[in-house]
């Protein structure tokens, strides 16, 4: 497992392009922080953003690993480029001759997959424990560690995107396309939820039941948005008279295991289409 982790480890970090893209990863992700220092006026209302409870034990796990999850994009592009790569520059065809078997291989960029979501997550765990003990009311640590479970699904959602990355990139082959076809995926899922809402299902709750089950669309049902639980929206919605919006924020069991699913269907097909494709 070691030598294949430095294996591919050795072919990032000589490749400028995903090096720069790594460290600005890292480098935004601590811009979160930054956060802190926000100030802005809402309907005459005067508001410091770290006064609001985004910063409050537990509040922030879901609203760290919320953001955090849009920043994702960076190693998409690294990950995808890292496969596409392999057959731009013949190294993929050159680990074989050197005895590296297709399983090996594709198991080296699983654990790099793997590697990049545990590294996101650890960094995200200390900023948020950094960020929380500096602004939060609420340091017990009953409290402090009461919401893991969005730590636990962003470190699922990563795993199960990048790959979907991975697969994208095996299967197309060239990191420009394989990028535009993960958005084109997107769209699709879209549409597809609109053609629902307008001809198969009249409720919102049944089309949820239905769009779950699609890979993207599954993989950001793990985490809800977290805005509206902030002390700013409360304000708001009290001085509009307005009824209190219900809404489920949890990390379902459920959502977890489509995820995973699908991480094992996108896993598996990469092997596939690199054991029968000829080299």
């Amino acid at each position: 497992m070691k030598r294949l982790i430095s294996i591919e480890f050795q072919k990032l970090w000589s490749n400028r392009a995903c090096r720069v893209l790594i460290i600005s990863y890292f480098v935004i992700l601590s811009f979160i922080a930054l956060i802190a220092s926000v100030e802005v006026d809402i309907f005459g209302m005067h508001f410091n953003i770290a006064e609001q409870g985004i910063f409050n034990f537990p509040y922030i796990w879901h609203f760290n690993t919320y953001v955090a999850i849009w920043l994702k994009l960076f190693l998409a592009i690294v990950i995808v480029s890292m496969m596409a790569n392999e057959y731009t520059y013949g190294t993929l065809k050159q680990n074989l001759i050197d005895g590296l078997s297709k399983q090996e291989f594709i198991k080296s960029k699983l654990l790099t997959v793997v590697l990049f979501a545990v590294a996101s997550t650890l960094f995200i765990f200390i900023m948020t424990l950094l960020l929380g003990y500096s602004f939060s009311a609420y340091t017990e640590p009953s409290i402090v560690f009461s919401d893991l479970e969005y730590l636990l699904g962003y470190f699922v959602n990563l795993v199960a995107f990048f790959s979907f990355c991975l697969f994208v990139g095996i299967l197309i082959k060239r990191s420009a396309f394989a990028i535009g076809f993960i958005f084109v995926w997107f769209i699709i899922e879209k549409i597809a939820e609109g053609l629902l809402w307008g001809f198969a299902v009249n409720t919102k709750e049944a089309l949820a039941k239905i769009t779950q089950f699609f890979p993207l669309e599954s993989m950001s049902n793990l985490l809800v948005e977290p805005f509206t639980r902030f002390k700013a929206y409360r304000t708001i919605e009290n001085q509009m008279n307005s009824t209190a919006l219900v809404k489920d924020y949890d990390v379902h069991w459920q959502a977890v295991l489509i995820v995973l699913a699908w991480t094992a269907i996108f896993m598996f097909m990469s092997y596939r289409i690199l054991k029968k494709r000829d080299l």
